[in-house]
């Protein structure tokens, strides 16, 4: 048995697409992040990084993106999440990585300035230098919608531009990204999981 916990519109959206692509029965269970609930201690004890997601899979939990990516990847490989021969497969797994480690780390910055500086000018500072940064790295992944590789590339980059409007980044400005990103929602796997989590993607204010 798989259990998901997950967050609304947080990074664990693309295991939850990954999960949904594969056509398994799973638990899916909600971890509401505003009220603290990452901190319990029944769920340090699954993650003691207090973070989502957590996949839990024949009673073991399961950290970090990646990790469950390549987990779902090699146990149901009929969906082909990612792809089989070896270079390809590297390459999707690094594509991965970056929007894992770059943008996505950067967007902490934006969203919590205050694990970063005391005062209250200092943090706005953060937030303006992560916006910036944020909003070049969302020019990077346009241009690389042509390499995007299925389903956990396109969860991640549909997150990643889902984040940027809150930071003040007007999906429109990357058209060709928001096309991606925008047919990838029509698939039975996107749409299933955005009814769970009732997000949408324009989170833009502007």
């Amino acid at each position: 048995m798989l259990t998901l916990f997950w967050s609304p519109g947080a990074c664990s959206f693309v295991p939850h697409v990954g999960l949904e692509s594969t056509k398994a029965a799973f638990e899916a269970k909600l971890v509401k992040l505003h009220r603290g609930e990452q901190r319990t201690p029944e769920y340090l004890a699954l993650n003691p990084n207090a973070q989502v997601p957590v996949l839990v899979a024949d009673g073991k939990p399961l950290t970090q993106i990646l990790a469950i990516c390549e987990f779902l990847d090699l146990t149901f490989p009929e969906a082909a999440l990612l792809p089989k021969g070896a270079w390809e497969r590297a390459q999707a797994l690094s594509q991965l990585a970056w929007m894992n480690s770059t943008p996505h780390t950067t967007m902490t910055r934006w969203f919590f300035p205050e694990r970063y500086a005391e005062s209250e000018g200092a943090r706005g500072e953060i937030k303006q230098r992560a916006a910036q940064d944020f909003r070049a790295h969302l020019g990077r992944l346009q241009d690389m919608v042509p390499q995007m590789r299925g389903a956990l590339h396109e969860a991640y980059a549909f997150t990643l531009l889902r984040w940027g409007g809150f930071a003040g980044v007007d999906p429109r400005s990357l058209p060709q990204l928001r096309a991606c990103v925008e047919k990838a929602m029509q698939g039975d796997a996107f749409k299933a999981a955005l009814a769970r989590e009732r997000i949408a993607l324009d989170t833009y204010k502007g």
